[in-house]
């Protein structure tokens, strides 16, 4: 069974921009999704990371926060702004799914370490 972990890291929202998010909904959803996809294979797995912290000044900087490692994916710490882009609609947990859905069943759409990405300076060090 191939694992994907999710990392959470902290967030801090500057200026006026906030969203509305409960961290308190992530075990839920985990566990949800793990149900949902339970025959394909893949379990996923969360953790926070309290002693990182991102400045929040959008919904872009939202995504950045979050990390997925799927080290047999070839990924020890993907962000995923970075490899998302723009969201489409703007729902946190609805984009962590469709990340890891991405990294689970399409990782070679994903671009590589050392790719044609730009960097989005969220300090991930890409």
């Amino acid at each position: 069974m191939r694992e994907i972990t999710v990392v959470f890291y902290a967030r801090e929202f500057s200026g006026d921009w906030k969203y509305p998010f409960d961290d308190e909904t992530i075990a839920p959803f985990f566990a949800q999704l793990n149900q949902e996809l339970n025959g394909c294979g893949v379990k996923f797995s969360f953790s926070h990371e309290p002693n990182v912290c991102l400045k929040i000044n959008g919904y872009q900087d939202m995504l950045n926060s979050v990390r997925i490692c799927a080290p047999k994916h070839g990924f020890s710490s993907l962000c995923l702004g970075q490899f998302l882009g723009a969201s489409p609609a703007p729902d946190f947990l609805t984009d962590v799914k469709r990340g890891v859905r991405r990294v689970a069943f399409s990782p070679e759409s994903i671009v590589p370490v050392g790719g044609e990405a730009l960097c989005h300076n969220c300090g991930c060090g890409c």
